[in-house]
């Protein structure tokens, strides 16, 4: 059974910094691109950011550029997230997401997205 496990969620004061991981397990996703996403208490859940499978190509919310960074060993998994300067808006459930397209990824259809994780939570406070 395929499985994306995060980790790293916490408590952080505002203008500090969480690096969140995503570990693999039941395949390989060295094809795939990843992604993270977050929902806030209230709100529908938004793309974050996305790194193609080569590790080249990163993609990131407007939201957060600038600020968070993903990244990934190609050679093997976890993807990180490391996120910098947080704000009490970045609060939320941070979700690691795989497919094959990362046009898919990207894409408002998130539904269409072959595999999540189960989320961390991340809470800044003010």
């Amino acid at each position: 059974q395929v499985q994306l496990v995060e980790s790293g969620g916490g408590l952080v004061q505002a203008g500090g910094s969480l690096r969140l991981s995503c570990a693999v397990s039941g395949r390989t996703f060295s094809t795939y691109a990843m992604g993270w996403f977050r929902q806030a208490p209230g709100k529908e859940r938004e793309f974050v950011a996305a790194i193609g499978w080569s590790g080249v190509n990163t993609y990131y919310a407007d939201s957060v550029k600038g600020r968070f960074t993903i990244s990934r060993d190609n050679a093997r998994l976890p993807v990180y997230l490391q996120m910098n300067s947080l704000h009490p808006e970045d609060t939320g459930i941070y979700y690691c997401a795989a497919d094959l397209s990362i046009a898919t990824l990207m894409g408002s259809a998130t539904d269409g997205i072959s595999y999540w994780g189960k989320g961390t939570l991340v809470t800044v406070s003010s």
